[in-house]
């Protein structure tokens, strides 16, 4: 009846309570509008985007298998799944806390002969095998405290393989891509390479026909030049990324199978969720709240210590208690143990206070990556909005500039333009190609970007 009636009270005094989300913090207007200037939110309550599964995003067969191979490659992702293991053993210790301690005693097994010096004959034989059990009743929630603190960490852990995850699958999306960019980007300068080469020789014949001026080959033989730095520095960078994109799968960097920027295809409509669905998604911010957690307990474990400890036992030992018992016998003793903290000069406060001011931490930690949450969750889906916009306005660009370049060699061929004409068209027409291929690059990165705000790296 009386450890009832203490529970019951310090139950009241919130040693056992449970964490509960809190309600003061801030999830409201995470998210601008993309097309609004007055920020009018852009949210719906619909399923995320986040919640689908990578294969349903990235649907490349061969962007697949990269992504299946670092999956069970990367050496981050791996240690990531060995610190969870870690924290899942240490949260089975803290839940075994709860059950007796058995020991063979404070002493180790003895056993002695020994005889009597006035009669050497006369030898008496002692043995003894201590045992000893122990338990701490819980009864203030110290043990409890602690195993729920313990459990928050392991979760938090799990988020962060989960985050880990998460940033591999993005990272070799986002290599992936960048690869099919600096292909495509290569090939436009190759091909406008030739027709740069074709107008350097035309330039040669008009010069020996006595048409045009030596400063007119030269600068067409520049612009030839022009493109192939551009196309020894794409080699480069495609090289680079094949090495960066290895070592996200966990292998030498070599040549990396692919497809094409055009094959491409990926989602164009989004539903980001309320903001509810970015605590729930985002491994970070559910790592946060999780160490919000843990910090919850720790404080109810910082309250328990200020009450007493209670510790039952048992000591048994089988002897003979030195050859009187003959033969040897169990002897058993129970014991009762209560240990009240009076005064330990202020150590049981300050660590209180300590763990208080830890908890107002992780607050602030947990709120404010909610609002990054939201912030990256904007910034994504801007800049997907406005790439699509520009890879549009790119499109027109292109096929007026090529037009524009067929029309100029054909007057410059009649006589009728001159060759700086036919030069600046071809350079235009080259810069439109490159600044189209980038914006159908960045818009690809920007739905990467999305999917991983969004707490995206399902399996």
């Amino acid at each position: 009846m009386i450890f009832f009636s203490a529970t019951l009270l310090m139950s009241s005094c919130g040693l056992y309570n449970k964490y509960e989300r809190p309600d003061n913090v801030e999830t409201q207007g995470l998210v601008r509008d993309i097309l609004s200037d007055r920020d009018t939110l852009a949210v719906q309550d619909t399923a995320s985007f986040g919640n689908l599964p990578w294969r349903s995003v990235f649907t490349d067969p061969q962007l697949q298998a990269l992504i299946e191979q670092g999956l069970q490659k990367n050496a981050n992702l791996q240690n990531a799944v060995l610190t969870v293991q870690m924290y899942e053993t240490m949260l089975k210790a803290s839940k075994l806390a709860f059950l007796p301690a058995i020991q063979i005693g404070s002493t180790s097994p003895m056993g002695s002969i020994s005889t009597l010096y006035t009669d050497p004959s006369v030898t008496t034989k002692s043995y003894s095998l201590p045992v000893s059990a122990s338990w701490t009743v819980d009864l203030f929630g110290n043990i409890l405290s602690q195993k729920r603190s313990t459990q928050m960490k392991m979760l938090g852990m799990k988020d962060y393989q989960m985050a880990v995850r998460a940033q591999i699958v993005s990272g070799i999306a986002n290599a992936y891509y960048t690869l099919l960019m600096l292909d495509k980007q290569l090939a436009i300068v190759t091909e406008m390479g030739s027709m740069a080469k074709e107008t350097w020789e035309m330039m040669q014949q008009q010069f020996t026909l006595g048409r045009v001026r030596s400063t007119s080959v030269q600068s067409a033989e520049a612009v030839y030049l022009s493109t192939q730095t551009q196309a020894n520095d794409f080699r480069r960078q495609i090289r680079s990324t094949e090495n960066a994109l290895c070592l996200l799968i966990g292998q030498a960097g070599q040549q990396v199978p692919r497809s094409t920027l055009e094959a491409q295809s990926l989602p164009a409509e989004f539903s980001t969720g309320v903001g509810v669905a970015l605590l729930q998604n985002r491994p970070d911010v559910h790592n946060a709240e999780m160490q919000l957690a843990a910090c919850f307990h720790d404080i109810q474990t910082a309250r328990s210590q200020f009450y007493p400890s209670v510790t039952i036992g048992a000591q048994a030992a089988f002897t003979n208690n030195n050859g009187v018992l003959t033969p040897g016998k169990w002897l058993t003793t129970l014991f009762g143990n209560l240990t009240q903290p009076i005064f330990m000069r202020g150590a049981l406060t300050a660590n209180l206070k300590v763990s208080k001011i830890k908890y107002e931490q992780a607050f602030n930690t947990w709120q404010n990556s909610i609002l990054q949450a939201g912030n990256e969750v904007s910034n994504a889906l801007t800049g997907y909005n406005y790439y699509d916009a520009n890879s549009k306005l790119e499109t027109q660009r292109v096929e007026i500039l090529t037009k524009n370049v067929e029309d100029t060699r054909a007057l410059y061929e009649s006589k009728g333009s001159s060759y700086l004409e036919v030069l600046t068209a071809q350079s235009q027409l080259l810069s439109a190609q490159l600044s189209k291929v980038t914006d159908d690059f960045n818009k690809m990165q920007a739905v990467v970007s999305l999917y991983t705000a969004l707490g995206g790296g399902g399996k």
